[in-house]
Formats: structure tokens, C-alpha cells, sequence
């Protein structure tokens, strides 16, 4: 039964990416933040897996660790994507997050569809 929750959690994750504007990134933890607080699940560990498993269908560059960052693997990529969005980044290649990060809302867009009692039966 944990995969339907895995589901829904990670339909709100993407839901958030979506939002990202261009040139700027949110992290890891905002994300789980947010979702934490609507959900009462999920940590950054937790985006991360739904980032890693079904990333591939949003703008996953835009999603960085806390320090800016991404995994190796991703920054050549990931570097491109960042100079053709005009994204700030610093000299270690990292995004500056001072000046590109984008807070999540703190109510995710289609939340209402997981509340308790908010599908008709």
C-alpha cells in the first residue's frame, strides 16, 4: 500500500518542479519542506528518489542539493542547461543559490486533491 502514497507524493513533487522559472533552482529540501508540511511525509532523501526515478520528465536541473550542487554524474549537463537559462552560478561550477533560489509555494498546486475527504467516494 506505501507505493499509491509513493505515487501521489511523487505526482507533487513534479507538480512543483513544473513551477521552477527558468534560471532559477530550488533544493532538495525546500521541496521536502513543503511537502512535509502538507503531507506529513518525505524528506530530502525522498525527493531525491523521485527526482532520480521519474526526473526526466521535468526540468530536473533546476532541483540542487542544499550547497548548490549537483551529483557529478548531472553537472556536465546540467551546466549546459544552467549557461543557456542564464543561471547564476559560482566559480566551483555550483548554482548561486543567493541569488537563484526559488521558494516553493507552501501550499503545493494540486495538494487539494490529496486532503482527507476532498474525493468524492
Amino acid at each position: 500500500m506505501a507505493e499509491p502514497d509513493f505515487e501521489d507524493y511523487a505526482e507533487q513533487v513534479l507538480l512543483i518542479v513544473e513551477q521552477i522559472p527558468r534560471g532559477r533552482v530550488t533544493t532538495y529540501g525546500l521541496i521536502a519542506e513543503v511537502l512535509h508540511d502538507a503531507l506529513g511525509r518525505g524528506g530530502p532523501r525522498t525527493v531525491a528518489g523521485v527526482m532520480a526515478r521519474d526526473g526526466a520528465s521535468v526540468t530536473w536541473w533546476r532541483v540542487v542539493r542544499a550547497d548548490g550542487s549537483l551529483p557529478e554524474a548531472l553537472a556536465v549537463e546540467a551546466r549546459q542547461e544552467y549557461l543557456g537559462e542564464g543561471t547564476p552560478l559560482r566559480p566551483s561550477g555550483a548554482v548561486d543559490l543567493t541569488t537563484a533560489i526559488w521558494l516553493p509555494p507552501m501550499v503545493p498546486p494540486a495538494i487539494h486533491s490529496l486532503e482527507p475527504g476532498s474525493v468524492d467516494n
